[in-house]
């Protein structure tokens, strides 16, 4: 058995962590390595979204669509999570948390 496969959680974590660290600190160009995130990230796809939708807004008429689409967007994930956990408590057989 190898070494990994014995390790605890803490040590995993602890392994995972110096990784990272040891990862950054040869990063030169910290801004180029997270742009892919950045350009994929919610709230540019929210002011995406909005350019879209009213090309000829202002920025700040942009701001707001653009806050009420995310806003949306969280209220419709909460509500499909109120239904499965509804679902998921009628199949137990118990009232919904």
């Amino acid at each position: 058995m190898s070494e990994r496969e014995t390790e605890t959680p803490t040590e995993l974590s602890m392994r995972m962590r110096l990784a990272s660290h040891k990862s950054w600190a040869s990063t030169t160009d910290r801004p180029a390595r997270t742009a892919a995130a950045r350009r994929a990230s919610h709230h540019t796809r929210f002011l995406d979204k909005a350019r879209e939708l009213h090309p000829a807004a202002t920025d700040e008429q942009i701001t707001a669509v653009a806050e009420s689409l995310r806003k949306a967007h969280y209220t419709e994930l909460a509500m499909r999570s109120a239904k499965a956990r509804r679902l998921k408590a009628a199949m137990r057989g118990t009232a919904a948390a």
